[in-house]
């Protein structure tokens, strides 16, 4: 598909022009079509000047792995204000690679957003914190980045020979804090050398509440937390769709430790409370690593780089064949600490599904278990969707952030791994299930999975931006 020409004036999206649409048979009265001007009118409303707010009211600052997703939507309409995105996110890269999960918006109102910047002030401390002025989070997220790359250049290369020659120089530039970051990851977050990521906090599976974390969270014994006011109820009508209380004073010990360890990894690994292995991160660094193997050949990195990246393909693949639930048909996550598989129905399960180059067998198992009551064949949903968690699971919740609600993102990223696996109907009918929500439902946070409600923060990025890739003449 062909770009368009610059949309960027003193650093802001004055206008937008979006791709192209094929409309197919079963959206006959084009309902779809009427997603595009209201996913450029979201992108234009939370342009930030070369960075994306999450959302006009609840995340007024940069997330690292929705800023990916965003680079991705963005890329339709002008790759190098899709760029942008990606070099804004990573002038706050740590020193060691790592890229956080917020990097703070320096015009935000003070206290707009809970935790702020303040409540990250030790970072100043930390010997790989990010150079000056940047202020971020000290935790990081799924590393989507290196994906939203290869997206930027697949699409460059059908516009303009300027366009092609910007990203080119982009890609020099990216190519070796990508490198970084992936490094960290293999290394830092893996001493093992499982191919497995560590996390240290449920923030950083990006999938905050989820019922994957509890058993972990249930045996932490909470310290003095200090006294804090939540700025996210103030957003819901309903306090039932975000995290309860408990579950934010133990997000806020993890962190307090997480301070308190100077952001030190080996210090982390020996004495944080909160150290699991995260089977959906693991398979999107692995998908990442297959990109970050594109754009090497495109920057023409040495082959001792390549041969390292594929070394940590490989070894990710691995780790989550280890991870595998014949019973449950699903990839688990794994506790460290108490050295058990975490025995969660989440979508987190279809991990190796993200990863690619699945085997048959698997996949069909996978494709089985996602058709099932467990997932997207329950009778009680609105839209033939995967729920966040399992409606079959005890700690379901259909309202509640990540235990229950469909997420769009989630959607694309499970759209985009069926069609990598070469299951093209299957792909086209969970993006067309996608598109009938968000036609009907707006372009929402996440939807409870049996009315269809929309539900968390309107108006929200990444879900502005897959629709744009959905609808994208060539997905």
């Amino acid at each position: 598909m062909r770009t368009h020409g610059p949309v960027l004036r003193r650093g802001k999206l004055e206008r937008l022009r979006g791709p192209p649409v094929s409309l197919p048979a079963e959206d006959p009265s084009g309902r779809w079509r009427d997603l595009i001007p209201q996913a450029k009118e979201v992108l234009r409303l939370n342009d930030m000047g070369g960075w994306t707010r999450a959302s006009p009211t609840l995340y007024p600052h940069q997330w690292s792995w929705d800023s990916a997703f965003i680079a991705i939507g963005l890329a339709h309409l002008d790759v190098r204000r899709a760029a942008r995105e990606l070099e804004t996110l990573f002038a706050g890269q740590w020193r060691d690679g790592k890229v956080p999960h917020i990097v703070f918006n320096p015009y935000a109102p003070p206290g707009s957003y809970f935790p702020g910047p303040d409540h990250w002030s030790t970072i100043a401390e930390a010997p790989d914190a990010p150079p000056r002025p940047v202020r971020t989070s000290g935790l990081c997220q799924p590393p989507v980045h290196a994906i939203a790359a290869r997206r930027i250049l697949e699409i460059s290369r059908q516009g303009d020979g300027d366009e092609a020659a910007d990203v080119q120089r982009f890609l020099d530039t990216m190519y070796p804090k990508l490198l970084a970051w992936h490094r960290y990851l293999a290394t830092s977050r893996d001493p093992e050398e499982s191919g497995l990521i560590t996390i240290f906090h449920p923030w950083e599976s990006g999938t905050d509440n989820s019922p994957r974390w509890d058993a972990a969270l249930d045996a932490i014994r909470i310290g003095e937390v200090p006294h804090y006011e939540r700025k996210d109820l103030q957003h819901v009508e309903d306090v039932s769709e975000r995290p309860t209380n408990l579950e934010y004073d133990r997000y806020l010990w993890l962190v307090e430790l997480v301070k308190q360890a100077r952001y030190d990894e080996a210090v982390i690994y020996r004495t944080h409370p909160f150290l699991v292995k995260d089977v959906l991160a693991s398979a999107i660094l692995v998908a990442a690593n297959e990109a970050l193997l594109e754009i090497a050949d495109a920057v023409n990195a040495p082959d001792c780089e390549r041969d390292e990246i594929s070394a940590w393909i490989k070894r990710g693949q691995a780790g989550l064949d280890e991870c595998w639930d014949e019973e449950l048909g699903l990839c688990l996550d794994h506790d460290l600490l108490h050295d058990e598989p975490m025995r969660v129905r989440t979508v987190a399960g279809f991990a190796p599904l993200v990863a690619g180059n699945i085997v048959p067998e698997r996949l069909r198992s996978l494709l089985d278990t996602l058709a099932s009551r467990d997932f997207a064949g329950n009778p009680g949903l609105h839209w033939r969707l995967p729920p966040s968690t399992s409606p079959l699971e005890p700690r379901f919740h259909p309202r509640s952030y990540w235990r229950g609600p469909v997420w769009p993102v989630i959607n694309w990223l499970m759209w985009w791994s069926l069609e990598r696996a070469g299951e093209h109907k299957h792909a086209a009918r969970m993006r067309g299930e996608a598109l009938d929500q968000l036609a009907n439902g707006g372009l929402a946070e996440y939807f409870e999975p049996r009315t269809g409600e929309p539900l968390g923060s309107g108006d929200q990025s990444w879900t502005a931006a897959v629709a744009l890739d959905w609808l994208a003449e060539d997905p």
